[in-house]
């Protein structure tokens, strides 16, 4: 296992993927990014996944692309690194399940990107982050530019794309990007324990809100308050509502199906 580019397990009802490069500060290369792929592709097969955690191996959780295989011509026929590192970062951003992301040290580029596709992002006290991409006259490929004017306030995010330099997680905590910055000894522990505390809950309820909180950022407010509407009168239905109206009338703890 330690030989494979990315570590996948499942614990409990947590999907924890592991980037494993850790020489290559876990620079996304053609390997990993088909080992995700490949990884993803296991997980609509189940139903026992209710929280998938990203994170990584070693000093980084990953410094963005590996350049020779970001430049590498394909064979014919067949997509380039970038097209297909952006489709799985979009495949991620739409995950119905919680995704958290636990950048256990440096974040740049590419990292960064794939960070900005969690739900939930916590980090060690020594994570540094940053976009980086103009230090080498790169173009962000999978959000940097569009997804981190809308997480950060439009200065910072314009510090972070215009200069390439990198904050400590403790000033993204500040600003709202980061939820929780644990010491780097005791961060993936930290992570785990959020998954598990998410894992806990309604599958239902937590698919429901998190489609409701990503459609309807961009739509008036109306429009968003009939939809989560629609998606209240769904979970209305489900077995888990029943289990949890029952539990709280009861003073017991809820234990969900998913249904």
């Amino acid at each position: 296992m330690e030989d494979d580019v990315l570590i996948c397990e499942q614990v409990g009802p947590i999907a924890r993927l592991t980037l494993n490069r850790p020489a290559a500060m876990n620079a996304l290369n053609m390997p990993m990014v088909a080992a995700f792929e490949a990884a993803l592709d296991a997980m609509a097969a189940r139903e026992d996944v209710r929280v998938v955690l990203i994170t990584g191996a070693g000093q980084a959780f990953c410094a963005g692309a590996d350049l020779k295989d970001a430049l590498l011509s394909p064979p014919a026929g067949e997509r380039d690194f970038l097209a297909r590192a952006s489709d799985l970062m979009a495949r991620v951003r739409g995950l119905a399940m919680p995704v958290i992301a636990a950048l256990n040290g440096l974040t740049l580029a590419g990292g960064l990107e794939l960070a900005l596709c969690a739900d939930v992002i916590i980090a060690a006290d020594t994570a540094r982050i940053g976009d980086a991409h103009a230090n080498f006259a790169a173009f962000p490929g999978a959000g940097g530019s569009a997804v981190l004017p809308r997480r950060l306030p439009a200065q910072t995010a314009l510090y972070l794309l215009l200069t390439g330099k990198s904050l400590p997680a403790s000033r993204l905590y500040d600003l709202g990007l980061i939820s929780e910055i644990h010491p780097a000894d005791k961060v993936a522990d930290a992570a785990l324990e959020l998954a598990r505390h998410m894992a806990a809950k309604s599958p239902g309820v937590l698919r429901r809100m998190k489609a409701v909180a990503r459609t309807t950022a961009d739509k008036p407010l109306d429009d968003a308050l009939l939809h989560e509407q629609d998606m209240l009168r769904e979970h209305l239905r489900s077995e888990d509502f029943q289990i949890g109206m029952r539990a709280f009338a009861e003073k017991q703890t809820p234990v969900f199906t998913g249904r």
